[in-house]
């Protein structure tokens, strides 16, 4: 399926900000011990594409930076979100990061990664950065809310980006804006599948 010139182009803030606003209005599962994630893991684990993404306490000071507090993972069916500060990072989450067999779609999905390694030391697999894949497709848009305006016309609200993520209980709109990025992420990594973009994994390596 061969691109047009406004999936290409990157489009302005105005011009996104005029978009219809979307968010993920499906099933959240909030994880915060290790028996939710007993019970989370058999879903996560069957699922070949898992949008991925992770939510960090914001720093105001230069030089001082936060580990991930969340971590996100989003399913056909729901979308899973990991709260590190009542579950700290564990081998049966870095086994689903590890595995070359199942993609985790996100945008900065490396430095995320990495990030998650000063946690607990893992080597992260079946990982695809989707603004890599439309840099090499010459797509302008690299960036998750620039990426679903270009893709799908649609606006994802960046609102609560700052917000501190490290609290013990999540606001309602955390909440939301959390899921809609790993949500997002998957349906922008399934619809550059679909577009047949160069880049991304083999198709049978998915199904």
């Amino acid at each position: 399926m061969e691109l047009d010139e406004n999936m290409r182009r990157k489009l302005t803030s105005e011009e996104i900000n005029e978009l219809p606003l979307v968010h993920y209005g499906g099933p959240v599962s909030i994880i915060r011990n290790q028996m939710l994630l007993d019970l989370a893991l058999p879903a996560l684990k069957e699922e070949p594409v898992l949008g991925f993404d992770t939510e960090s306490r914001p720093s105001f000071r230069k030089g001082v930076t936060h580990y991930p507090s969340l971590i996100q993972l989003a399913t056909a069916k729901c979308v899973y979100i990991i709260q590190l500060k009542h579950l700290p990072l564990n081998r049966e989450i870095t086994d689903l990061l590890s595995s070359p067999n199942q993609i985790k779609a996100g945008v900065g999905i490396g430095e995320d990664m990495r990030e998650l390694g000063h946690l607990l030391s893992f080597t992260p697999q079946g990982h695809v950065d989707l603004a890599s894949i439309a840099e090499k497709n010459n797509i302008s848009s690299r960036g998750l809310r620039s990426l679903a305006a270009s893709l799908f016309g649609e606006r994802i609200s960046k609102g609560p980006q700052c917000s501190n993520w490290s609290l013990p209980n999540l606001s309602v709109r955390q909440v939301i804006y959390a899921a809609t990025d790993a949500w997002m992420g998957r349906r922008i990594f399934l619809r550059m599948r679909e577009l047949g973009l160069k880049g991304l994994p083999e198709r049978c390596q998915l199904d």
